[in-house]
């Protein structure tokens, strides 16, 4: 029972990490497309889009919590293993402990950081903040605030259960086409 239900978490916590990782990727895409146009009708027109420099800062902080979750997913977020690496092969043990230890408190942190933003979220969407030059170009600030809030909220599933499922046992949290070949 606890089993397919953890199975089942992490099947619906991959999905949708996966889902705002190809998020991530539409914006990244988009990006593209507002600087190119802005360089050519710079170029061309001498007439720069307004408000390029509010897209990228808006999309660039979109782009790392929409990806986040995903990286979080494939073991892929930086982070220093060389010490656990050599430990692995003497101490496997403990090297397995120190991992759920550390994706404890990754856990921890990110539950705190979507804790911290959910109230700054909730605010935005009431108070229709916008960020930009009026006139020029604005956004809403709310956006942004869901993202890294529901974002850091996942990545504090996907660290829970790379506790739970001690990560030696990575079927439960990684998909097949990440995986190395079979030891």
């Amino acid at each position: 029972m606890m089993k397919s239900a953890l199975a089942g978490l992490s099947k619906l916590a991959n999905t949708l990490a996966m889902g705002a990782n190809a998020a991530g990727t539409l914006v990244v895409l988009g990006l593209v497309l507002i600087v190119n146009f802005d360089v050519i009708a710079r170029g061309f027109f001498n007439a720069p889009f307004r408000g390029t420099y509010e897209v990228v800062q808006f999309s660039v902080v979109l782009i790392v919590f929409l990806q986040l979750p995903d990286v979080v997913r494939v073991d892929r977020l930086t982070r220093s293993d060389g010490f656990l690496n050599l430990l692995h092969h003497r101490r496997p043990v403990l090297t397995s402990n120190l991992r759920r230890i550390i994706n404890a408190i990754s856990a921890i942190f990110m539950g705190l950081v979507a804790y911290i933003m959910y109230p700054e979220f909730i605010e935005m969407w009431h108070s229709k903040d916008y960020f930009g030059v009026p006139g020029i170009f604005t956004a809403p600030w709310w956006p942004i605030k869901l993202a890294i809030t529901a974002s850091t909220a996942l990545c504090c599933v996907i660290f829970v259960l790379k506790v739970i499922t001690a990560q030696d046992r990575p079927q439960l949290v990684r998909v097949p086409e990440h995986d190395g070949p079979a030891k």
